[in-house]
């Protein structure tokens, strides 16, 4: 019984010979892989023509991977999309402007990133974290920023100047108030050109430190009580 797909060998074998795998003859021809599979059987291919089949797996793979790192990112950025506008949804509900929202916000960022060592300070890498806790402690404790010490944690190849005056601008302080120490040993790669260093703020008033402490720490065990 002749198949009904025999009229497409022809075609089908040229294809296959040009360098097409099964899987594409069977998609493009729409023949079952079982019936091109029979075909093929004794098909002897030159070395040109397995090199073609070769190259052409190949940039296949290539194409499928890029056509996969495409739609990752694409699901990447909707979920980053959907997690900022939850983020956005729950601010809505919070007053921000009560001291007391803000204040604890700052303990639990205190309890994760300040120090506990005798005095009130923190450090970090980002302005924009630097920059609420600055804040915070303007608005809350009253304190003039242009009286907080500010020390930089900078890499050996990095300039101190401009990073200095970079945060200088970041933050608005005076220049006057920042110092820095370098790390002795000598950098190995190059530093990337939106690292720019670690800024620590110190305010140097210990009972700010033990207040926001405590409030963290209550804060955790209340909620950590909580059925």
């Amino acid at each position: 019984m002749i198949s009904k797909w025999y009229s497409l060998k022809p075609q089908a074998i040229k294809m296959r010979t040009n360098g097409a795998s099964i899987r594409k003859v069977e998609r493009v021809l729409k023949i079952p892989r079982s019936t091109l599979s029979g075909w093929f059987k004794y098909i002897k291919l030159t070395k040109s023509q397995k090199m073609k089949l070769y190259a052409n797996r190949r940039n296949t793979l290539i194409d499928a991977r890029k056509r996969a790192v495409i739609w990752h990112n694409r699901q990447k950025e909707l979920r980053i999309r959907e997690a900022h506008e939850k983020a956005i949804e729950i601010l809505n509900k919070i007053n921000l402007k009560d001291n007391n929202i803000s204040e604890l916000a700052l303990a639990m960022l205190y309890l994760g990133e300040g120090a506990k060592t005798q005095t009130t300070s923190m450090a970090n890498s980002n302005p924009q974290i630097i920059k609420f806790f600055i804040k915070s402690l303007e608005k809350i404790f009253k304190i003039d920023k242009n009286s907080l010490k500010c020390e930089l944690h900078l890499r050996s190849n990095q300039n101190e100047l401009e990073a200095m005056k970079y945060w200088s601008s970041e933050l608005d302080i005076n220049i006057s108030r920042f110092t820095f120490v370098k790390d002795k040993r000598i950098a190995k790669t190059a530093t990337y050109t939106n690292y720019k260093g670690v800024c620590v703020v110190n305010c140097g008033r210990i009972a700010i430190q033990r207040r926001l402490v405590h409030l963290g720490k209550e804060f955790c065990k209340i909620q950590s009580l909580d059925p």
